[in-house]
């Protein structure tokens, strides 16, 4: 049963959602009701990264299904490290809102200088070896850490995925703070609060391993081999990641969906950079004119999320797309450039003996 400050915290978390209509709990489906529970029982209130997931049901599913597995599952020992990922991930994607809610967290679970520190984007200059070590490797300019097991590997491994998924979702559909709206000094004794209230929240115990309805369970497909060692992690990101790329074969045509995997397969490709026209264009010159404007979209959600504008989501919907649809998009978008992250992080762990 949710708590009383899960009940208080659902309004102001659904008014943190912007481009798509907002489910309220008592408007939800009874699928989707079940979730926002289970949300609000285990994470301690309803996290607006998974509600902004509730018009498309089995995303909202298999989003929340990650997020648990991957960061809220396990010791609670083990959470300041992963809010360490977390943090670490979300200052590397440039998303504020994610930055704050885990830079408060990991400041809640390990007070000090070293968590402002990586909250702060400063993950260099963290003294802390096992620390700076961890956060330089999650966001790719640094070694594997020398202390890592598979085990530990494939769950921080598991949270830098989620955290590049969720960031580009929350740059897209949410406010920049966690705070928005809020006075001045309603925001300044909200920061003031944070750490205490995101601490305590992230030292509940949540037990691994749930069933995610009548899912099957299938083997793990070859970019997700780096979660093996851990098999509740396996599990949910085999599954979770089945039911989005499920999704994106709904919402995208199949040449946008292989554009998009030609681009972020090539080792050669680094985005837009400033020019982001010039890069637009040439990279869709290819695409029939009516297929263009969902191309750019997965595109820019997949590589530059924060560039995504009002006018970009207004021409997705012109075009007759709604919010069920645009959710699968930029969820199957964003996942297919986390994966690609998670591959890369996976590779750095080849021939490592931990």
């Amino acid at each position: 049963m949710a708590s009383l400050f899960a009940h208080a915290a659902r309004r102001a978390s659904l008014r943190h959602i912007r481009r798509l209509a907002a489910i309220r709990p008592g408007d939800a489906s009874r699928q989707v009701a079940a979730i926002y529970d289970q949300v609000e029982a285990e994470f301690g209130m309803l996290a607006p990264p998974v509600a902004l997931h509730a018009p498309a049901p089995e995303v909202l599913e298999a989003v929340w299904l990650i997020l648990r597995e991957t960061l809220l599952a396990g010791d609670p020992a083990d959470r300041a490290e992963k809010e360490v990922v977390a943090a670490a991930v979300s200052a590397a994607n440039s998303c504020p809102y994610c930055v704050q809610v885990h830079g408060a967290a990991l400041r809640g679970v390990r007070d000090g200088d070293d968590s402002a520190l990586v909250a702060a984007g400063r993950a260099g200059d963290v003294r802390d070896l096992r620390l700076r070590s961890l956060a330089l490797w999650v966001q790719g300019v640094g070694a594997a850490p020398a202390w890592l097991t598979p085990q530990r590997a494939a769950s921080f491994v598991g949270v830098a995925v989620t955290f590049h998924y969720l960031n580009r979702m929350v740059n897209l559909f949410l406010e920049e703070s966690p705070l928005f709206g809020m006075p001045a000094p309603g925001r300044a004794l909200g920061l003031r609060a944070a750490p205490r209230i995101f601490g305590r929240l992230a030292k509940v115990a949540v037990s691994p391993g749930i069933p995610a309805s009548d899912w099957a369970q299938g083997n793990t497909p070859g970019d997700l081999a780096w979660a093996v060692p851990l098999p509740p992690v396996a599990d949910a990101m085999s599954r979770g990641c089945a039911r989005i790329e499920t999704a994106g074969v709904e919402a995208l045509p199949p040449r946008v969906r292989a554009l998009v995997c030609e681009r972020l397969d090539d080792p050669a490709e680094a985005g837009p950079g400033l020019a982001l026209r010039p890069w637009l264009d040439a990279v869709l010159g290819g695409l029939p004119g009516g297929e263009r404007h969902v191309a750019r979209l997965a595109l820019l959600t997949a590589y530059a999320s924060q560039r995504v504008t009002d006018a970009d989501i207004a021409d997705f919907r012109a075009a007759g797309g709604l919010d069920d649809a645009l959710v699968r998009l930029t969820a199957w978008a964003s996942m297919a450039a986390a994966r690609r992250a998670g591959r890369m992080l996976g590779s750095s762990l080849e021939g490592f003996a931990g």
